[in-house]
């Protein structure tokens, strides 16, 4: 067992999506419905926050430049120096109460992200890919909170979460193509641990999740079910996990505040910071957009 330490005081209403840029040794992340994308200097201790007028669910870092972000009204290119947005397709416009959650990119360098409502609403939402072509298409549909995703270091397996499941499933996965079959129960995960959210692999194939409830982060044994290692949180949320660093040795963790009262605000002053452990493991450089 190991514990966090706050690094950025934020007060996030959702923090989500870390994702470590090894060129430019910052970590992205993003307030989901405080519409903020972050990024965070680990050198300086600097967290510059950029108001990017919408809900964010998730950011990637774009090969040919700048990021692309998964957000309420579908996905976008942004330039930070220039603070504009690109958009480039809503695929759920016919769907207002929707908005774009966790995801990441693939080996392959597409970019995955999902759907859910804002007021959670069962099997309302989907999983998209968004290819390097920037054309995007549905994966799955009937998805509630879409969550975590990564691919086994093998690149023959993708393992997804849509959290009120409370587990992890697997498919077999094709790089070449991006396309999914096979989808099984990977492992159940109890509810007394948490509701499984973000979802991030380490060297050894094993699985870092978040657990929103479960005031932890744990390190999963992906072929037994079994809990190898647990970072504990002061906060109750904690919603996602990112490998980042020189060697990609420490682990950042986000964490939310929303509908939290003013009692549990005060019992949990630091909810909606951002943390860091050094749990041991080390992760993998996270893929990055190539459209």
């Amino acid at each position: 067992m190991s514990d966090a330490k706050l690094v950025v005081d934020a007060h996030a209403t959702v923090g989500e999506g870390p994702i470590w840029d090894q060129k430019n040794k910052v970590l992205y992340w993003v307030d989901i419905m405080g519409n903020k994308l972050h990024v965070y200097d680990p050198t300086s201790g600097d967290d510059e926050a950029y108001d990017v007028g919408q809900s964010v669910g998730t950011v990637v870092p774009r090969a040919s430049g700048g990021l692309m972000l998964a957000m309420h009204h579908g996905f976008a290119a942004y330039d930070m120096p220039s603070k504009t947005l690109d958009f480039i397709i809503d695929p759920e416009a016919e769907k207002p109460d929707n908005r774009f959650n966790e995801g990441k990119c693939d080996p392959a360098g597409r970019f995955w992200a999902g759907t859910m409502t804002i007021n959670p609403t069962p099997r309302t939402g989907g999983l998209y890919c968004m290819d390097t072509d920037l054309a995007v298409h549905q994966v799955f549909a009937d998805i509630t909170i879409s969550n975590g995703i990564c691919w086994s270091l093998d690149h023959a397996t993708m393992y997804y979460i849509d959290s009120p499941r409370y587990d992890v499933r697997a498919y077999d996965y094709d790089v070449d193509t991006g396309h999914v079959k096979n989808e099984r129960v990977l492992f159940e995960i109890p509810k007394e641990t948490g509701m499984p959210d973000g979802m991030v692999i380490d060297t050894e194939g094993k699985l870092w999740i978040a657990h929103y409830g479960g005031s932890k982060v744990c390190r999963w044994n992906p072929d037994e079910g079994t809990v190898l290692q647990q970072i504990d949180l002061p906060v109750s949320n904690v919603t996602a996990c990112a490998f980042a660093g020189d060697h990609f040795e420490e682990l950042y963790i986000t964490s939310a505040s929303s509908g939290m009262s003013e009692k549990e605000l005060e019992r949990e002053p630091h909810a909606g910071g951002l943390f860091v452990a050094i749990p041991g493991a080390r992760g993998i450089e996270p893929f990055t957009f190539a459209g």
